[in-house]
């Protein structure tokens, strides 16, 4: 039976060893959550309701435990991980106190008759997901569709199992019935065999444009539902007219959060040429003064990457990117310690051709991009194949925010700031970034059977 160790991404020391399940073991688990179904949506909406209400409140009296979990396995700073915690918490009591009205039975008048428009769960909903925010990933997407009534299957990433078993065991305690919340302990082979089974109704993902393309096409193949959630390089752009400090403060904390390994972090700095100088001489220093430091401590600003593995093929991007003309303005080089540590890094003198440019940058680096003006700077900003968010800084709130709304080419966009997620807010991208959406109606919404009842007049 094969099995995994997790790793402390600080230290390199194992921490826990797994056993995955076998082939046997994995399709019980899909059959007794297809079986828990058909006891859970009968439950009375606000009865689910009330039990995703009761998990928020256990995540917040467990918030200690879940933060030094999630910095033992992936890095995470500590000081980062409340916030986590609270914004998942927020998730369930949203998620409690709209998906009633959210789902409520429509009447609506029909010729000769009238209609009503329902919508049904539809089954067991399979969520893959990844290390970088363990528990928001797996909140986002499940309590929706438990609130819905459907039953919920986590595959988590490897690095991260404990976080997935506790949690398994928190949605127990809230109230949650054990197989309406089940983690299963796969390899990707299996996870492909799990979406293929047919008690399995709609696959959700979110990780790397590649991985999407695989998972939403062995979904396809099966004629099921997916929402794919994906990476970015997105765009941040500095206007000529900017308040270039606010600027510069902000677009630190937008690369180094989470020790920048968010797939909605801001990673393309265009800036016009007229405040070009300006930014770049204060955020190369800024930048520079983000020290790396034991992410266990309270006043750490970056930690290390979640692997190794994952911290070199970022420094290979790095490498790759000099190679064509780049220029390492701070940083740009593997610290000789144990750990997946990288350091706050600039790039300058980024174009089209490099990785900085066209690929998404998956840590602490950024790369600043020069435009002519404005004009070319919105340009710039949809020049991607990717889509998922981007920012504005201007001080012309409203031209800024209505280029926002109709040009922008991306699910998300911030204007003078640097936003995450909210709970009421749809969160989502396009092009190489996925389809679909979670949080808000349009995520309590993509796997439910929005059912058409006619009935005539007598």
């Amino acid at each position: 039976m094969s099995t995994i160790t997790t790793r402390n991404p600080a230290t390199g020391e194992d921490l826990k060893t797994y056993q995955l399940h076998t082939d046997a073991e994995a399709r019980q688990v899909v059959e007794t959550a297809d079986a828990a179904f058909y006891d859970w949506r009968r439950l009375l909406i606000e009865d689910r309701a009330a039990a995703v209400r009761r998990l928020g409140q256990v995540l917040r009296d467990n918030e200690r435990e879940l933060c030094e979990l999630m910095t033992a396995e992936m890095g995470k700073p500590i000081a980062q991980g409340a916030p986590e915690v609270q914004l998942c918490a927020a998730i369930c009591d949203w998620t409690a106190d709209h998906g009633p009205d959210l789902l409520r039975d429509e009447e609506v008048p029909m010729e000769g008759g009238r209609a009503v428009i329902s919508h049904q769960p539809i089954g067991v909903v399979y969520g893959i997901q990844p290390w970088n925010f363990p528990m928001y990933q797996v909140i986002r997407f499940s309590v929706s569709q438990l609130v819905a009534g459907n039953t919920v299957l986590l595959k988590h990433a490897e690095s991260v199992f404990g976080m997935a078993l506790r949690l398994e065991e928190l949605y127990q305690e809230a109230g949650i019935p054990a197989d309406a919340f089940k983690v299963l302990l796969i390899d990707h082979d299996q996870s492909d065999d799990i979406i293929a089974m047919p008690q399995v109704r709609g696959v959700t993902l979110t990780g790397s444009d590649g991985a999407g393309r695989h998972v939403a096409s062995k979904a396809s193949e099966h004629l099921k539902k997916s929402v794919v959630e994906l990476g970015s390089n997105d765009s941040y752009l500095v206007l000529s007219d900017a308040d270039v400090e606010l600027a510069v403060q902000t677009s630190v904390q937008g690369r180094i959060a989470n020790n920048g390994q968010t797939c909605v972090a801001a990673k393309r700095f265009v800036v016009a040429n007229e405040v070009y100088d300006q930014f770049r001489d204060a955020y190369v220093e800024a930048m520079g003064a983000v020290e790396m430091g034991d992410p266990m401590q309270e006043g750490c600003a970056l930690g290390p990457m979640s692997r190794v593995q994952l911290r070199d093929e970022l420094h290979d991007q790095v490498i790759a990117s000099v190679e064509k003309g780049a220029k390492v303005s701070v940083g740009g080089e593997k610290p000789d310690r144990a750990g997946a540590w990288y350091p706050a890094t600039v790039l300058e003198n980024v174009v089209p051709g490099q990785p900085a440019y066209d690929d998404e940058l998956f840590g602490p680096v950024a790369a600043l991009i020069r435009a002519d003006d404005d004009d070319d700077a919105k340009r710039i900003a949809n020049d991607s194949r990717y889509g998922l968010g981007g920012g504005i800084f201007s001080r012309d709130v409203e031209a800024a925010t209505q280029w926002a709304l109709t040009e922008f080419d991306t699910g998300m966009v911030n204007v003078n700031g640097f936003s995450l997620a909210q709970p009421h807010l749809p969160f989502g991208g396009v092009k190489d970034s996925g389809f679909g959406r979670e949080h808000g109606e349009p995520g309590m919404k993509e796997f439910v059977n929005i059912k058409s009842v006619m009935i005539a007049d007598a």
